[in-house]
């Protein structure tokens, strides 16, 4: 029952407080809108490439912003939420797929690789605080998405694919490299829309 608050004069009553959401709260929500934003990247579909097994997604430029404005711990985490809820069977990935046995397919590699990328954006452009505002700019971002989206997705992915479908590594690296073009796109839309977060709503980069 919720109690009212009487005023110091006349007996008056108080209404209740609006109370704010707790950081844990929000954090929460914060990492199961992201993992619905990747979710919803997927819809459009999968570009296949010729010669490979792991087709071109735009989930990759949620990955990106999950880790620039989340941070290394919340974006990582909605990243695994994401993989979490595939692996359950939902087919959100780009073409309809889920399962368990993605996680043991060609793009395995490269879904690990979002956990890790994500988080290396994050560390990137926000550091190790967890507290605090942050303030991306321009350099970290663009280099935090490159080397977290990029780098270390294709340092996992690549060896990975290269393993399930027998090809050579170098081999493999050299089909990978057709997603080059699509994800360095993806690397200039990711800073663009954080920045352009930060200038107009720089509370959602409260920690």
């Amino acid at each position: 029952m919720e109690t009212l608050d009487h005023t110091a004069t006349g007996g008056r009553t108080s209404a209740p407080r609006a109370t704010a959401p707790t950081a844990s709260a929000r954090n929460l929500a914060q990492i199961a809108m992201f993992a619905g934003l990747i979710a919803v990247l997927g819809l459009p579909g999968a570009i296949p490439v010729m010669g490979m097994a792991v087709p071109v997604t735009a989930q990759t430029l949620g990955v990106m912003l999950a880790g620039a404005i989340l941070g290394p711990w919340r974006g990582a985490a909605a990243v695994i939420v994401f993989n979490t809820v595939v692996a359950m069977g939902l087919p959100l990935l780009a073409g309809g797929r889920g399962g368990l046995g993605v996680f043991f397919g060609p793009s395995a590699g490269y879904l690990v690789g979002w956990v890790a990328g994500a988080a290396v954006i994050g560390l990137m452009v926000h550091g190790l605080r967890r507290t605090g505002r942050t303030r991306p700019t321009w350099p970290r971002v663009l280099l935090g998405c490159l080397l977290g989206g990029i780098v270390a997705i294709y340092a996992l992915g690549i060896p990975v694919q290269a393993l399930v479908t027998g090809l050579g590594l170098q081999e493999t690296a050299l089909l990978a490299a057709a997603f080059l073009p699509g994800d360095l796109l993806k690397v200039l839309l990711a800073t663009l829309v954080t920045l352009s977060l930060r200038r107009a709503y720089p509370q959602a980069f409260d920690r």
